[in-house]
């Protein structure tokens, strides 16, 4: 009896550290944040159901803009028993997007100059580096110089160079830290000029790929990952922004351990869009002009995505996109990974034929699942050109709303 007892006591213990396993598991991986179509309902898996909680004040929710969308809060429990955690729901009208798949060139220009390079030169008394003395670092972004507004490299070499030696105060940005640096420029042994020791950036270009548009707002995403610095791999203060047409002409092929790319041309200087927002999910804008073959399709929530088959719009030749077979094989619903959402695969013959996968240029290629706008390539696999990482499309278009409320703002 007593050994009956002493077994089921062991089982009862395992039972309970196998239900707090799987409560702090999904505590873990479930986002606390979701959205909802409007008179629709939070469904998450068969174990797990959503009970509605009333008096709790909303904290810590996603943006609403008022008329559009309500925010509520709802309780997750494990067989609708255990508690999990309580989260916030937000309900906004099914949004109707093209999903693209179309090439676009960019021409960033950054809000400041980026410090690319700190770098040393021969002087009078040796070989000094200012910008280095002063505790200027690579990636630092310089806003302004002894209160001047710094816009391009040749802003900040002129001040430079007509200093007369003086000290130069340098406002500057590092980690979303404000900082002053005194910066002293020494003669330079060569040439006689003024000189800091530094190198900097001040504009980016480059082609990607269109993740929808919306016809109603003229709102366009793109990239489904911010535009970086070559250099710092910092991302770009975007201070102005233009989108124009590409072709692409070709494709270099991804092999394992060497990436492919898009071969592409801008097929026109002239503007079809402005650049408005450069962050960790995306490149945002507004298109003045666009056509795409492809009609609206609902936004669908990453609660909805399901591994499997689906298919992406890329363009591997012409401005067209074309229609390509991939499995998405792992989802990741926890919202503090960016980018890096979900692991996909890509099936379609065609497609490994012609670039052995994902590329780079594909970044955004929008991902359809079930009729719904899911998701974005973001990354391909380094040592694996038919996978990749893509991002949820949800989490693109919230973005994509802080365009047409910082629009509204101005």
């Amino acid at each position: 009896m007593k050994k009956i007892i002493k077994i089921t006591a062991v089982l009862i213990n395992i039972l309970i550290a196998a239900v707090l396993g799987i409560i702090i598991y999904y505590n873990t991986v479930l986002p606390n944040n979701y959205y909802i179509t409007s008179g629709s309902e939070l469904k998450l898996s068969e174990i797990i159901e959503t009970i509605p909680c009333t008096g709790i004040p909303v904290k810590n929710a996603v943006a609403v803009e008022a008329g559009k969308s309500s925010v509520k809060k709802a309780e997750l429990k494990l067989l609708g028993i255990i508690p999990i955690k309580i989260v916030n729901i937000q309900e906004v009208d099914e949004p109707m997007l093209i999903p693209c798949g179309n090439p676009f060139g960019i021409k960033l220009l950054t809000d400041g100059v980026i410090a690319v390079e700190v770098s040393g030169f021969e002087t009078a008394s040796g070989f000094r580096s200012p910008a280095a003395d002063a505790g200027i670092k690579t990636g630092d972004i310089i806003k302004t110089v002894n209160g001047k507004k710094v816009m391009s490299n040749e802003d900040i070499e002129k001040i430079i160079s007509e200093s007369g030696g003086k000290s130069l105060s340098f406002n500057l940005m590092r980690d979303d830290k404000n900082l002053i640096l005194n910066v002293e420029p020494q003669l330079c042994s060569a040439d006689g000029s003024y000189r800091a020791g530094l190198w900097v950036r001040d504009s980016s270009a480059g082609i990607g790929t269109v993740t929808f548009y919306d016809p109603e707002t003229g709102v366009f995403a793109g990239l489904g990952h911010p535009v970086c610095d070559v250099d710092t791999g910092s991302i770009l203060p975007l201070s102005e922004g233009e989108v124009v047409d590409v072709s692409v002409n070709g494709v270099k092929r991804g092999a394992a351990g060497a990436p492919g790319e898009l071969m592409g041309s801008f097929s026109s200087l002239a503007a079809i869009g402005s650049l408005e927002l450069n962050c960790a999910d995306g490149l945002y804008g507004v298109m003045s002009s666009f056509s795409s073959q492809n009609e609206a399709v609902p936004l669908g929530m990453r609660q909805e995505i399901e591994t499997g088959e689906a298919y992406i719009y890329t363009t591997v030749s012409g401005t067209q996109p074309k229609m390509y077979k991939i499995v998405i094989e792992k989802i990741d619903l926890h919202d503090t990974k960016g980018s890096k959402n979900m692991i996909i695969r890509v099936t379609d013959k065609e497609l490994l034929e012609k670039s052995g996968g994902i590329v780079q240029g594909m970044s955004g290629s929008p991902i359809i699942q079930n009729g719904k706008l899911v998701g974005a390539v973001t990354h391909v696999f380094v040592n694996n050109p038919a996978k990749g990482y893509a991002i949820f499309a949800d989490t693109m278009y919230e973005c994509s709303e802080k365009v047409l409320k910082t629009k509204a703002a101005a």
